[in-house]
Formats: C-alpha cells, structure tokens, sequence
C-alpha cells in the first residue's frame, strides 16, 4: 500500500510541505524504499513518474534529502510525514530509521536493446552468479562511471536487483541499461551474434588484462564471489584475463573491486 496526498501545509516546525496521506494500492511492478538521496535523486532524473512516494520523519529533510523533498513538490509527489514512533519502530524490527522513497523498480530491456550500437565499440558486462547484492551495486556504480553500455545478469542464482542494489549504485542502476536473463551462455552467444567480443575474468588466467587488445567491443564477464565463472560460461568466452597481483600476501581481489579494476583498464 502507498499514500495519495490530500493537504500540502507544513507540519508545525518544518518547512518541508508534507502531505496528509490516505491509503491507495501502488501498481505497475515491485515498489522499492530506497534510503539513498542519491539514488532517489537519479530516479527523479530518469523517470521521475516511477518515484511514488517521499518518507520523511518529523517532516525534517537532513543532507541531500532537502533536494528529493524539492524535486518531490516539482513533480507533485506525496510526502509523507512519519511520526517519531514509526523510525523507532523500524529499528526494533530490525531496519534503518530515517528517510526514504518508495520507487517503482526500472525495468529490464531485451537483449538487443541491450546489445545496440555495438559495432560502435564500447564496454559491456555480464554477471555470471554475482550474488552478494552490494557488489552488484558496486558494480552498477562503476559501470555509470565509466560509460559502460550495458550489464546482463540471471533471473537465477544471482542477486536480484534489490533496493540494497539501488541504494548502493548510487544511481548507477539509473544509468545503464540491463537485461535480466535466464540462461548466461545463450546471451553470451547473442552478444557474439551482435559483434561482442566475449572476456572472461579470472584469477587462474595467465593473461593479464593489459595484454587485451582495445580495437574491439568487448563484454566482460565477471563470475561468483567464491567459484568464479561456470564452466559453460568460460567456454564460451574468446579471452580470459585476470588482474595481475604486484603484492605477495593478498594475491585476488573481491569481485566489485576487480570489475573496477578491469572496467577502468577496459576503458582507456
């Protein structure tokens, strides 16, 4: 359930407008809180029809949640006023008190939507049972840094895109495209099909990723935290790369922090 505002008068104390919410029935796929300003605030940009509801407790908007409350009124998005109970409420259940926005998830794109533009060159993922769902956040956040074209993961074994993906990218999943699948090697083979070049990530690879060419579109392929890629996946892979440690006791990189790594050399 959501709210549907029926007053826009500031609360006594606060200068933030707050409404006086009457229940209504969200609809149109999975509603997300997002606790993140900066995330909420992408969304604004994005798509700002799909941010349904401001959460503020007090009506107090602290930090960078004064700019969502100001692009909340631009855009006639309820806020709701929370009383002190309800955050403590929350942290007794076990969540974070504080502000958020309930948005609509963004939705995936086919895979040729995903794959377009391809033989312009460029930068693509592919996450093969990523499933811890902060790198997968990390992750979305530097592919937006970096210009990253577009991202492809599971329906399965992976972590779904979740609000803890959302507030985590930072925007990032506002940014670029991505195709939820169900089965990785056949989109691996359409990203061929589509003038992709396929690179796998691996600590076991004997080549580094310096000694990968630049002169062709490449979708890289990041594996689980604990296995890496699946068998199927590294035979269909045209190269397989790793970064090359210079230390001597921490010899491998968590996956978030090696796809940085690699998008970044990837991207010269």
């Amino acid at each position: 359930m959501g709210f549907q505002c029926t007053c826009l008068r500031p609360e006594a104390g606060s200068t933030v407008p707050v409404c006086r919410p009457r229940p209504v029935a969200y609809c149109g796929g999975m509603t997300l809180a997002l606790r993140n300003p900066h995330a909420v605030l992408a969304t604004f940009e994005a798509r700002p029809a799909d941010v349904l509801e401001v959460r503020l407790p007090d009506g107090r908007a602290p930090g960078a949640w004064e700019q969502v409350a100001a692009q909340a009124r631009e855009h006639q998005v309820a806020i709701v006023g929370q009383t002190r109970a309800e955050p403590r409420r929350r942290e007794v259940e076990g969540g974070r008190a504080g502000p958020e926005a309930m948005v609509r998830e963004r939705q995936s794109v086919p895979l040729d939507v995903a794959f377009a533009g391809a033989s312009a060159g460029g930068l693509w993922l592919a996450l093969d049972s990523v499933q811890d769902p902060h790198n997968v956040g990390a992750i979305f956040r530097t592919a937006a840094f970096f210009g990253v074209r577009g991202i492809v993961t599971t329906a399965d074994r992976a972590a779904p895109l979740s609000a803890v993906v959302y507030d985590v990218a930072s925007g990032g999943v506002e940014a670029v495209p991505f195709a939820i699948e169900t089965n990785l090697r056949r989109s691996l083979e359409a990203a061929k099909t589509a003038g992709l070049w396929i690179l796998g990530s691996s600590e076991h690879a004997t080549k580094s990723v310096d000694e990968i060419p630049r002169d062709r579109p490449w979708l890289l392929v990041l594996g689980n935290e604990e296995d890496g890629l699946r068998r199927l996946t590294l035979d269909t892979c045209d190269e397989v790369c790793r970064v090359a440690p210079r230390g001597e006791i921490v010899t491998s990189l968590n996956v978030s922090s090696a796809a940085a790594v690699l998008i970044a050399s990837l991207s010269r």
